[in-house]
């Protein structure tokens, strides 16, 4: 692909049938933190160039923790994307986020704790700022494409990140409730901690699938009821995905593209030749 990819997409491998996409082609790139999930697949959307990345790998094959989240974010930068649309199940910890609707969150709890969360180790020392962990701008324009093609939204909320790749009990289900969480999922951190590294705009399109375990007139959650929901909104989210596209613009600018300006700990004649070369694609531009 040589032109700057307008949107990268991280979701299930069901986003890549649409009609609309055209000229794809699979690029396997490999990077200094290993492989992404899966081969990326590039087309053009609307004649807007576009780039699609299996979170879970081509047939799910992949568990939340196993998950190479480096990986894919820096392949993604390595296309040239600047914005990616992160489309990912949850359960609802609200009673006015219901199945079959829509969360564009706007705040993040990271409660993992088997994952890498940096790119930064190893002899070059970055300390980010990320007090709003989601580009309000690109989750402006989402809620916008989301509305428009007939999706119920929900804008905001407190979106907390499980390991898993089990479910909840119903006391962490109370429990993260009474910390005023709104959604959990088990993908989006450090997904999204990780694009703000790399200077990317990232906005969730979190599709409720169920009530997690806390709401007792509910069946308790299961992988049979959380995929039933995500094939029945991919059409949904497909044409959300159309839409946004359509309208994004191609010189848009944006301080989640300059979030390593100031956040360099490392002088530069200490940091090694070894990291330097590693990290080259995320730091040249300040060293």
């Amino acid at each position: 692909m040589d032109e700057q990819p307008i949107l990268g997409i991280i979701g299930g491998s069901g986003l890549y049938g649409m009609r609309e996409l055209e000229g794809v082609e699979e690029r396997s790139i490999d990077t200094p933190f290993g492989s992404p999930s899966s081969p990326l697949l590039v087309g053009r959307l609307h004649d807007r160039p576009v780039v699609f990345l299996a979170r879970h790998g081509v047939g799910h094959v992949l568990s939340p923790g196993e998950v190479n989240y480096r990986a894919n974010i820096y392949a993604l930068k390595t296309l040239g994307v600047r914005r990616i649309l992160s489309v990912s199940a949850c359960g609802s910890l609200r009673e006015d986020y219901s199945p079959g609707e829509i969360v564009i969150p706007d705040q993040l709890y990271d409660h993992t704790t088997q994952r890498a969360r940096t790119f930064f180790s190893g002899g070059l020392v970055v300390h980010l700022s990320v007090p709003d962990p989601f580009c309000s701008r690109l989750s402006d324009q989402l809620e916008q494409s989301s509305r428009k093609v007939g999706a119920r939204v929900h804008r905001g909320g407190w979106y907390i990140t499980i390991d898993g790749p089990r479910f909840s009990t119903r006391a962490e289900s109370n429990t993260y409730r009474a910390w005023g969480m709104s959604i959990i999922g088990m993908t989006t951190s450090p997904e999204a901690f990780l694009a703000r590294e790399a200077e990317m705009c990232y906005a969730v399109m979190a599709h409720v699938t169920d009530y997690d375990v806390w709401r007792h007139s509910e069946d308790d959650v299961t992988a049979e009821m959380v995929f039933k929901t995500v094939v029945e909104n991919t059409a949904l989210a497909q044409r959300a995905l159309a839409d946004l596209v359509e309208g994004l613009d191609d010189a848009e600018d944006c301080s989640c593209q300059h979030a390593l300006q100031g956040a360099i700990s490392t002088t530069p004649e200490k940091i090694s030749p070894e990291a330097r070369e590693r990290l080259s694609l995320l730091v040249d531009r300040y060293l």
